[in-house]
């Protein structure tokens, strides 16, 4: 099945950018949001130069805002209607990576990286899921990450964290409407290029483009897999590995 509408959330930058992008020279509609509302309008002018028949439709949005978010999907799937058409996909992707070892007097950093990621998805998931069972279809996409299958430390101790609650809880609804025509995927990033991953400082291992990782993640999100990792080489085989790698190995890596 073509999924031709699509609501992105934190689409202003990083893969929620290249993913509209992708999606925009696959002839989609899309509905964006973020907080950054000007790059919106940026990436709205630079959609329309790749196909001006596209309908694109922005709105502001901080995903730790619950009420909000049920006020954006429902405005989105409204518009989507006055142009006679169906919200048919959406990608729950907006998130952030900030934070510190636990205990170093970055509480409140780590705190806002676990209501974003955990606590804004679910608010995302519930106003999708609402628009979905009321049309009885549609694709709920969750981008979590590499880092959701074991635990890491340093700054990545709450980020992995969240991301493994994210995977917990896609799963758990992917059962609950396994008899349903509604698609549910979990997709699992390695590293690819964005201001998360400039933040480290030293490029990470394995790290690709973001150009190349937006087309490879698109590609994966249309197979509609309940899991994908992207790339597929070499996260898959991390994935294999990763139950049998020790507490060194993963502070080294």
């Amino acid at each position: 099945m073509k999924r031709k509408n699509i609501l992105i959330t934190g689409a202003s930058s990083g893969l929620g950018k290249g993913m509209a992008i992708e999606f925009a020279k696959q002839g989609c509609n899309l509905a964006l949001c973020a907080r950054r509302v000007e790059n919106l309008e940026e990436l709205k002018k630079e959609l329309h130069e790749i196909n001006p028949e596209s309908k694109v439709f922005l709105r502001s949005l901080d995903v730790t805002n619950a009420d909000q978010v049920f006020e954006v999907f429902r405005a989105f799937n409204q518009d989507f209607h006055d142009v006679n058409e169906q919200l048919d996909r959406v990608v729950v992707n907006a998130g952030m990576g900030k934070g510190s070892s636990l205990g170093k007097g970055h509480a409140k950093a780590n705190m806002q990286t676990a209501v974003t990621n955990f606590c804004g998805a679910i608010s995302q998931m519930e106003a999708a899921m609402e628009i979905f069972r009321e049309q009885n279809h549609g694709h709920l996409v969750a981008i979590s990450s590499m880092s959701a299958f074991r635990g890491y430390p340093f700054a990545m101790t709450v980020y992995a964290a969240t991301k493994a609650g994210l995977k917990s809880l896609t799963e758990g609804l992917r059962i609950d409407v396994l008899k349903k025509p509604i698609k549910v995927s979990s997709i699992f990033p390695g590293y690819i290029q964005s201001e998360m991953t400039d933040a480290i400082g030293k490029p990470p291992p394995f790290m690709i483009s973001l150009d190349k990782g937006s087309k490879l993640l698109v590609k994966a999100i249309n197979k509609e897999k309940a899991n994908a990792y992207v790339p597929f080489w070499p996260w898959h085989f991390f994935k294999l590995l990763s139950p049998f790698m020790t507490a060194n190995m993963l502070r080294k890596f």
